[in-house]
């Protein structure tokens, strides 16, 4: 075991009583709290006050005065852009301090959360600031018949859709908090986020960097809590847009109130992504593919590859292979550098993950590795491989979001086409072949928002993410979420 040293300030932030931010300040009335939990040990390692209605209601009315008053979106675009690379910059300078707070509060490993949690979102952070100054409109040739002889100037503009509020789930905190406020910004949005309760610390602290690089009060605020908090940022009226990602059902339950007021909404949600392995396939490419795409954070990805279609011809080579690894992963807390897998975010999400494996084995499915209760303290699941696991099986329909690994065979193509499209969800898959002809042929039909080829799971700032059917609504990265936090707005000059 090699465990990381907690940082000085790491500590000193754990033992502060924490709020919500508004307007540049932190808001801690001595109200009522909930505990941060450790998912290694199940202990309490911070305290943050659950925001009421009336702060809520200060947060929207905070980033809406700041809106009206143009303190962000009336500053140059290279001067928002400018703040919003310091901001990056500071981000990056925090990046053990922000790692270290992600790991106790969420569970995963320290080396994932450097990797990803922060040097990712140092990228995508980055990347986003450059589009301060790239947003633009058209020149339209217009052929307007009346009055005659008028000649027209027709154009468009691109401009902030308002009030963003970004409700943003318990798997990757400081990641996908950036997902939402880096592109809001850009566009000279102002953002009131919500964390989750189980995993607010980074966004806490990310609050605090945010007035250290010169974005104004009032433009990115922040209000803590459970449900309830992101039902009334989602049904208030003077929200412009709301960008939610987390589970199918809530999803339908924010898109419900959001269009209410007609307020813009984009949701990103479920996955049950399949993984096609075909006959020509390098089986151990596959196999180190299904472990990054199925295990990282310990299955908790959205995206996550969690049912693996794999030709009858290979199917032993990979589930023994498969198996083989897995059952050899050391388990450990996140902060042990040595620990592959590492405790889920709660006790609840334990027990669901656990039901999952225990409803499998009822219905048949064959437990190859793991399975088993851990014996420790902190909310632990054994990575665990199902074989002759079929297509009825609730472990290949419903969303686990857990180390399991579900693995199916299928006799051709055609048959793993239809299975891997045979869901309600359409986030992401992957497909798995050295076979061009085929990769590009299939590639078309299968409907997911995301098609992997001899890869799964990895994104790009560039590459637009996000899902069909009950997958969600909307597409973050890229130009695609620029176009999210505009609206456009028509302009025609008669002359």
């Amino acid at each position: 075991m090699s465990k990381v040293e907690i940082l000085p300030q790491v500590a000193a932030f754990l033992a502060r009583r924490h709020g919500s931010f508004i307007d540049g300040q932190w808001l801690v009335h001595d109200g009522e709290s909930s505990a941060v939990l450790n998912p290694a040990t199940g202990e309490t390692i911070a305290w943050v006050e659950d925001a009421s209605l009336e702060i809520v209601e200060q947060a929207v009315l905070s980033a809406r005065k700041a809106h009206e008053a143009q303190v962000w979106s009336g500053l140059r675009p290279a001067d928002r852009e400018r703040i919003l690379l310091r901001f990056t910059a500071l981000v990056e300078a925090h990046g053990e301090e922000l790692a270290q707070l992600e790991t106790l509060c969420q569970g995963k490993s320290i080396n994932i959360a450097r990797m990803l949690d922060v040097n990712a979102t140092v990228e995508f952070m980055r990347y986003m600031a450059g589009w301060a100054t790239k947003i633009e409109g058209q020149s339209l040739d217009v052929s307007i018949p009346i009055p005659e002889h008028t000649r027209f100037t027709a154009y468009t503009r691109r401009e902030p859709v308002g009030v963003v509020a970004g409700i943003v789930p318990w798997n990757f905190p400081l990641m996908i908090t950036a997902w939402k406020l880096m592109p809001a910004l850009a566009c000279g949005c102002t953002v009131v986020i919500k964390p989750s309760p189980e995993t607010p610390l980074t966004a806490l602290r990310l609050a605090e960097l945010a007035i250290e690089a010169g974005i104004p009060p009032g433009v990115f605020n922040l209000v803590t809590g459970a449900g309830a908090v992101g039902q009334a940022l989602a049904s208030h009226k003077k929200i412009d847009k709301v960008s939610f990602t987390g589970s199918t059902a809530v999803g339908k339950i924010v898109g419900g109130v959001a269009v209410q007021n007609m307020t813009r909404f984009a949701l990103e949600l479920g996955g049950k992504n399949p993984m096609i392995v075909l006959a020509d396939a390098d089986i151990d490419k596959a196999v180190q593919g299904a472990l990054l795409g199925g295990l990282l954070n310990n299955g908790q990805v959205c995206a996550a590859a969690s049912r693996f279609y794999v030709h009858r011809s290979r199917y032993d080579d990979f589930v023994q292979g498969l198996a083989g690894v897995v059952a050899n992963m050391p388990l450990g807390e996140g902060l042990d550098t040595t620990a592959a897998i590492n405790p889920l975010v709660s006790r609840k999400q334990q027990q669901s993950v656990l039901q999952h494996i225990a409803t499998a084995r009822e219905e048949g499915a064959r437990v190859v590795t793991g399975g088993e209760p851990v014996d420790r303290a902190g909310f632990y699941v054994q990575p665990t491989v199902l074989a002759d696991v079929t297509q009825a099986m609730a472990v290949a329909r419903a969303e686990v979001f857990g180390p399991v690994l579900s693995v199916i065979p299928f006799d051709d193509e055609e048959q793993a086409i239809a299975m891997a499209n045979d869901s309600e969800y359409g986030l992401g898959a992957s497909l798995w072949t050295n076979d061009l002809t085929k990769a590009m042929n299939m590639v078309p039909r299968i409907q997911a928002g995301t098609v992997w080829v001899n890869a799964h799971v990895l994104l790009d700032p560039s590459m637009p993410f996000g899902g069909v059917k009950q997958s969600g609504m909307g597409r973050e990265f890229g130009r695609s979420v620029i176009e999210a936090y505009t609206e456009i707005k028509s302009v025609c000059i008669a002359h």
